[in-house]
């Protein structure tokens, strides 16, 4: 007879316990999530609105950031698939990505039915 048929706790919780292979998110879905966690990244979002497409030095302006810092946050953004980028000269110009976005929301909404 083992411990759990004589009544003894086996000192394992269910959190302890192995998980049976479940679908999780896709490493892009991961990026999304990490790049809306940030107030910033959520603000310069907002500046997209309306189909709107800025070069880094207008977001870091319309923000009140650095250029550096804009620059750094355009590229948690973009590779979260929110951002679409494109050159024009030396110019790279940024824009909501809705086929990114619509993407990872529907691996998270998939996710999000199986576990809850």
């Amino acid at each position: 007879m083992n411990d759990t048929a004589r009544g003894r706790s086996t000192g394992t919780t269910p959190a302890d316990r192995p998980i049976a292979a479940t679908p999780g998110l896709t490493p892009q879905t991961h990026e999304f999530l990490k790049a809306l966690g940030s107030p910033t990244r959520q603000r310069i979002m907002m500046l997209f609105a309306a189909g709107a497409e800025l070069s880094v030095g207008e977001v870091a302006e319309r923000t009140g950031i650095s250029q550096a810092t804009a620059s750094q946050q355009l590229t948690l953004l973009r590779r979260g698939g929110i951002v679409a980028s494109r050159r024009a000269g030396k110019t790279v110009f940024y824009r909501a990505d809705r086929d990114g976005a619509v993407a990872a929301l529907t691996d998270l909404q998939s996710y999000l039915s199986t576990c809850c």
